[in-house]
């Protein structure tokens, strides 16, 4: 582990309410990291699960097997292994591999269809722009209608004000590594790309989203849904709970970050 990953894991603090279903398995993660180094820690966990892709047994490989030339999610797509750098952005995909494997699968499966069909079209596409946004910033919401169309409408006082207490029936998941990331340093401005799942019996399980929602998520990741670019923008420390200086009414009268329609 170099001294800039270990500098990093020191500072995330895991009692941030945001990342409370990634707790138990991200600190378990940690001493991992600390004891035998990112790509050994991040295999051992992968060993102990059952996370395979078409090509084999999910694997963690350094960032110098990925061949030159090679695309990064064709080159994972073809091995079954990740490229894996020494730094806390892909110690936090490591970990959402480990946590939300059939997710990361699918949005793999994709990205690797989507560059064989650009090697032929000669472009990149909508869809792996919002393939990678997913991947990079998506965060999971099961929530009331009410305030699924408040966010629609960017009725922030609706939101986070008059429908406050409905909060608690909603379940937010952060999926984008990179997301999670930043929010080691949290900032006002921080907003995550959110995706509205069903709102079910099942949606307080967490990280571990319930077989159901997973599966409707699953089925809803197509080139074509994809296009649509569906997903809804979120200033993710403005959710009830998650930050102290959001209990006061004025937090969300900054234009800057909560944006008018």
């Amino acid at each position: 582990m170099t001294p800039s990953l270990g500098a990093a894991l020191d500072q995330i603090d895991w009692s941030r309410p945001w990342l409370a279903p990634l707790r138990e398995h991200g600190e378990v993660l940690v001493q991992g990291v600390r004891e035998r180094g990112l790509v050994e820690a991040l295999n051992r966990d992968a060993r102990t699960g059952s996370v395979a892709l078409a090509a084999g047994r999910l694997q963690f490989v350094a960032q110098s097997a990925l061949p030159a030339g090679e695309a990064y999610e064709a080159f994972i797509a073809r091995t079954a292994r990740v490229p894996t750098r020494d730094n806390v952005h892909d110690f936090f995909n490591g970990l959402v591999w480990l946590q939300h494997p059939a997710i990361k699968r699918r949005l793999n499966e994709l990205q690797a269809g989507q560059i064989r069909l650009g090697a032929i079209e000669g472009r990149r596409g909508a869809v792996r722009d919002t393939l990678t946004l997913f991947d990079e910033n998506a965060a999971l919401w099961q929530a009331p209608a009410v305030l699924v169309e408040a966010l629609r409408q960017r009725d922030w006082h609706t939101l986070f004000t008059t429908q406050r207490a409905a909060w608690a029936d909603a379940t937010l998941t952060l999926f984008g590594h990179a997301l999670i990331e930043k929010l080691t340093r949290p900032r006002k401005p921080i907003t995550a790309h959110v995706w509205v799942l069903p709102l079910d019996a099942d949606h307080s399980q967490g990280a571990n989203l319930g077989a159901d929602a997973q599966a409707l998520l699953l089925d809803a990741l197509t080139p074509e849904r994809l296009a649509m670019r569906q997903h809804l923008a979120l200033p993710v420390l403005g959710v009830p709970g998650w930050w102290q200086a959001n209990e006061q009414p004025d937090f969300y009268n900054d234009a800057a970050v909560f944006r008018p329609a």
